[in-house]
């Protein structure tokens, strides 16, 4: 019994593995085609995957060289504008001097006023016993140089108040921002609030915005009528921000200690050449000074310059040489920060 079990068993297990290998020979194309299958549809993932990634790493690129691109238009736009608005400020005609100086002052009187001056100053010379030709140098002198003398000395007035008023207005600009405030309320506050000549230029921002003018493009224009770089820069700014974003209220903080640091710069400036401004001054008033005194001491010797023709001679020569020899002492200690 034992060996026909044996028998019997390794029949059947012969049996099973013919049937087995059959079924095996007979599902092989099917289990490789499904391998295959499996093997494309996993290189198909991986391959839309990889596209995927790729994609979206290349739209991030584009995205990336697009504000890269639109950045930079901006800035090229500015600077062309800034060219542009810095000819006409660095060499404006004599209405936008005027305007630059704070004056109300129709150009038509603006000469009418220096036609009067002109006038009155040459006879005055004439009544004083001066040469006809003196009077007509003085005439000229006192029509067309001391009135463009007088309007750029307030402009530079001006210009000065406005500098050391400016940076507290940004940071009033700043709190009202940060305070939840938008930058146009934060403008008016300083139109309304703020000192001379700030809360003129200013208010000039907010009425070019009432006429249709948008925020940047008002601040633009400031700089034509406060031709100095602070104000360059608080437009520059405004500008950037409005075409690519940021905080404001950080760029604006920036700012606001840049100008002071400017501001402190320019006062150690001015306080280590203010020993050659001293010697330069007594350089330039020792040869009046001497006049004065010979003329008490010796009047006879010194009048000749004053009544004679070779006098005034002198008197017009030594005049020039010693504009010159001012205008180039000013130059040397004038130093730009």
């Amino acid at each position: 019994m034992f060996g026909l079990s044996s028998i019997e068993l390794a029949v059947m297990a012969l049996a099973g593995l013919s049937i087995g290998g059959v079924m095996y020979a007979l599902m092989l194309p099917s289990l490789q085609a499904e391998k295959v299958r499996k093997r494309r549809m996993s290189k198909v993932k991986s391959v839309k995957t990889d596209t995927l990634s790729k994609r979206v790493e290349v739209d991030r690129v584009q995205e990336g060289q697009k504000r890269r691109k639109q950045i930079t238009e901006s800035l090229n736009d500015l600077e062309e504008r800034n060219k542009a608005r810095e000819k006409n400020a660095t060499k404006p005609n004599l209405k936008t001097q005027i305007l630059q100086a704070g004056l109300k002052l129709d150009i038509r009187m603006f000469y009418i006023y220096s036609a009067a001056l002109g006038g009155g100053s040459a006879f005055a010379a004439l009544i004083f016993g001066f040469p006809a030709i003196y009077c007509i140098g003085i005439a000229f002198a006192a029509g067309l140089g001391l009135p463009r003398w007088v309007i750029s000395f307030l402009r530079k007035r001006r210009i000065k108040s406005f500098l050391a008023e400016f940076p507290n207005s940004i940071d009033i600009i700043v709190r009202a921002i940060k305070s939840g405030l938008p930058l146009n309320d934060g403008l008016r506050l300083i139109a309304t609030e703020a000192r001379e000549p700030v809360q003129t230029e200013f208010r000039r921002i907010i009425e070019s915005q009432q006429l249709g003018m948008s925020v940047p493009e008002a601040c633009l224009r400031m700089y034509q009528t406060m031709p100095c770089s602070e104000a360059n820069f608080f437009a520059i700014v405004i500008q950037i921000q409005s075409q690519a974003g940021g905080n404001l209220s950080e760029a604006l903080g920036n700012l606001s200690g840049v100008l002071r640091s400017r501001a402190q710069m320019k006062a150690k400036v001015a306080a280590m050449s203010m020993e050659a401004k001293a010697s330069a001054a007594i350089i330039a008033a020792l040869p009046p000074i001497v006049a004065i005194l010979v003329h008490f001491s010796s009047p006879e010797y010194i009048g000749l310059l004053f009544t004679t023709d070779q006098g005034f001679l002198i008197l017009g020569v030594s005049a020039v040489w010693m504009s010159i020899g001012v205008f180039v002492m000013r130059q040397m200690i004038n130093f730009e920060v």
